[in-house]
């Protein structure tokens, strides 16, 4: 039986990367987590433990850097230019992936009026982006994640499989509260990535608002499907969400009735429901997806 090296990348992950914009009075934030993930031909390093083709990860961190002077743009268009760097310049290197997640800001009011330079943490979800590059194609994923949305009544479960070990009682009226990670993988590389971003995720929150959600897979199936809907340059959409348990609270011990109000908002074990909503005729993702 013979050993041998399989699947291998490497990189440096989670750069912290903050921009500042300063033309005019009026200054800008991108604030940025940036990872770098490189493979190619990199098995002597592995098996003989020489480095001659490797890139240093020190590198890649200062070649973020470097080129967020240059301006960062759309991330999306950030990341193209990252991998295609790392590929074009580098001859060990086949395949590169940039992972980004976008933090926002929001511009603080003193005085009644927009402040210049003055900025607090904003939103409730972060955006993301995958860029994959191989030398001849590219793929970008979009994405969103840590958005946390609740409908506080248009949910049932009911009809599900019952046996010894079933103590869950059927509802037809129940708390359904998620925390949406989203991707989405576009068809190609020219979209205007903010207008297609913004556009998809509106159709997630008005998915899941307007469905009478029978179960959180069906939500599921809704919100993948609007966002196809919505951007004919997506071509596939995942999503994982977890169900965020609220279980009403007995109050009877106390003499206090509980007509649906006082949930306990339960953390962990959650059910967790993810699946994937596609066009029939997308085209292959290759390797950006693995």
């Amino acid at each position: 039986m013979a050993i041998v090296l399989g699947d291998n990348r490497y990189g440096k992950a989670e750069n912290r990367l903050v921009r500042v914009d300063r033309d005019g009075d009026e200054h800008r934030i991108t604030d940025l987590t940036v990872s770098v993930s490189l493979s190619g031909d990199l098995s002597d390093t592995h098996l003989t433990g020489a480095n001659d083709k490797v890139l240093a990860t020190d590198t890649q961190k200062n070649t973020v850097f470097a080129f967020a002077r240059d301006g960062i743009g759309e991330i999306e268009d950030f990341g193209l230019r990252l991998a295609r760097h790392f590929v074009g310049t580098q001859k060990s290197i086949r395949t590169a992936r940039v992972r980004l997640e976008e933090h926002p800001w929001q511009r603080l009011t003193v005085g009644g009026k927009p402040a210049h330079h003055s900025f607090a943490r904003a939103g409730t979800s972060t955006r993301t982006a995958s860029v994959t590059y191989d030398g001849a194609q590219a793929w970008v994923i979009g994405g969103v994640q840590d958005l946390t949305v609740l409908n506080s009544t248009g949910s049932e479960f009911w009809g599900f499989p019952r046996d010894h070990y079933t103590t869950l009682a059927e509802t037809k009226d129940r708390v359904l509260a998620t925390t949406v990670s989203a991707t989405w993988r576009f068809s190609g590389t020219e979209v205007g990535w903010a207008a297609a971003h913004g556009t998809a995720l509106a159709a997630l929150l008005d998915a899941f608002g307007g469905t009478h959600s029978l179960s959180l897979q069906q939500s599921l199936y809704a919100m993948g499907q609007r966002v196809l809907e919505e951007v004919p340059e997506i071509c596939e959409v995942r999503l994982s969400l977890p169900n965020k348990h609220h279980f009403l609270v007995d109050l009877a011990p106390f003499g206090v009735d509980n007509p649906g109000e006082v949930f306990h908002a339960a953390d962990r074990p959650y059910g967790l429901i993810e699946g994937t909503v596609l066009r029939d005729d997308a085209p292959p993702a290759g390797p950006a997806w693995s």
